[in-house]
């Protein structure tokens, strides 16, 4: 592969360090090769100029030291000295923790107290023993370690996360990993911060979401974990954080019948509780959605068969008919027959679980949580950054969910209140439905 891709981009950044070395090269490739052939220090990244093509070996990276804004310049940052989890037994682990599982300082590698260590830099230079960062020199079954500062205790285990934890499974609402940069490079925004871009994503409003430090997160069902960046002119960008090679284990309990509302049932019934046949979830014919198989890779949306993908109240599908979508009779795992007292406390036709709006859209129940400038919602339960009267409480029919689009006060279509304290309110990005589906 091309040896720029063990490195991450990002352009117009300068970062201040003393170890460097300068180089006249006349393109990136070649100052990389000048990183990989340095040999006055561990090359953890390098820069490179355009204009002057002058490129700079540097000892540290961006996690290490301060940066500032270059226009110019393009850093490349090793890959490997930027994950902070460990792929197998971490003998190629070149992270930064330097403190044991029980919480003890580290040991510089290179000094002698209060143990005389037998790995040592001038003795493997190769292993990455860099200050008293955790390593795995010996390849260790259990994994990286270092000497430890408490004269007790010559060496223990360091606690560094798998790597399988950096992945996600589905998309991403489970993903707990510490990847902190979007994906075009933009180190991420704090969530307990509201500098520089004010929003309602607090840890408060969204206790259950894990909302730590800057990590990249899906709070709110979107396609992948995203993030608030620093930048001042993006005010939110995708993170890019590579799917799992494991699949999630699928609940085998409840899986072929209805145990809650049904969004782990996975059995093959394909027909609506009226008689209608279910669309393919892959096609967008006779009705237009969202819910698109490659998009939702855990949400089960195979064939025709009933499911419950938002957590609508029971398995449901869009019809081949006219009409957009019903509710499916799914057994329930008790035994009981669902469908009948289904029929009985609600009309088949209440909400739209899709991304169109009919009317002006008060029976929309869509997860559409972006308005039509592209501004992310604001929670209705919470009060930041606009204090508002339209609560859950005060409207109890309108579904308001989460920070879901919606129209509770009859306006001319779905809406929300922004996580831009300079726009109170705008109109989501939705399309109004065919003319001619009907209720």
């Amino acid at each position: 592969g091309d040896i720029l891709d063990d490195y991450l981009r990002t352009d117009g950044v300068w970062i201040l360090t003393r170890n460097k070395q300068f180089y006249k090269t006349n393109n990136e490739k070649e100052c990389a090769e000048k990183c990989e052939a340095e040999r006055n220090f561990n090359c953890r990244a390098f820069l490179f100029t355009r204009k002057k093509l002058q490129c700079l070996t540097l000892a540290e990276n961006a996690k290490m030291t301060v940066t500032f804004n270059s226009a110019d310049a393009v850093l490349y940052e090793k890959k490997i000295y930027l994950l902070q989890c460990k792929k197998g037994i971490g003998k190629d682990y070149r992270g930064t923790e330097a403190k044991t599982r029980r919480g003890i300082p580290c040991q510089k590698w290179a000094e002698k107290t209060p143990h005389n260590p037998n790995y040592t830099p001038e003795k493997h230079p190769s292993a990455g023993l860099d200050e008293n960062y955790c390593r795995n020199p010996d390849g260790d079954e259990s994994g990286p370690w270092c000497y430890t500062t408490d004269p007790a205790t010559r060496f223990d285990y360091c606690n560094i996360p798998a790597c399988e934890s950096q992945c996600m499974q589905c998309n991403g609402e489970d993903y707990h990993g510490e990847v902190s940069r979007t994906e075009s490079g933009l180190e991420c925004q704090r969530w307990d911060a509201q500098e520089p871009h004010m929003h309602g994503f607090t840890l408060k409003h969204f206790p259950e979401k894990d909302l730590k430090m800057n990590y990249c997160r899906n709070p709110d069902g979107e396609l992948r974990p995203w993030c608030f960046t620093t930048s001042r002119t993006k005010r939110w960008e995708y993170c890019n954080i590579p799917r799992c090679t494991t699949h999630p284990p699928v609940s085998g309990l409840g899986s072929q019948c209805l145990s809650g509302k049904g969004e782990d049932y996975r059995g093959r019934i394909a027909i609506t509780e009226s008689g209608n046949a279910c669309q393919h979830w892959n096609t967008q014919f006779p009705h237009r959605h969202s819910w698109i198989p490659d998009r939702y890779p855990c949400k089960g949306l195979e064939e025709n068969y009933c499911r419950n993908p938002d957590g609508e109240k029971r398995p449901w599908c869009y019809t081949t008919s006219s009409v957009r979508w019903e509710y499916c009779a799914i057994p329930h795992c008790d035994g009981t027959e669902q469908g009948i007292v289904g029929m009985s406390n609600a009309p088949v036709q209440v909400s739209l679980p899709e991304e169109c709006y009919r009317g002006k859209g008060q029976s929309y129940r869509g997860t559409t949580s972006i308005t039509a400038s592209g501004k992310k919602c604001q929670a209705w339960n919470s009060m930041f950054p606009h204090r508002h009267e339209k609560t859950p409480d005060r409207f109890p029919n309108a579904d308001l969910r989460d920070n879901y689009c919606r129209n509770p006060d009859g306006d001319n279509s779905p809406w929300c209140f922004t996580t831009d304290p300079s726009m109170t309110w705008e109109y989501c990005n939705l399309k109004r439905c065919d003319d001619h589906t009907q209720e």
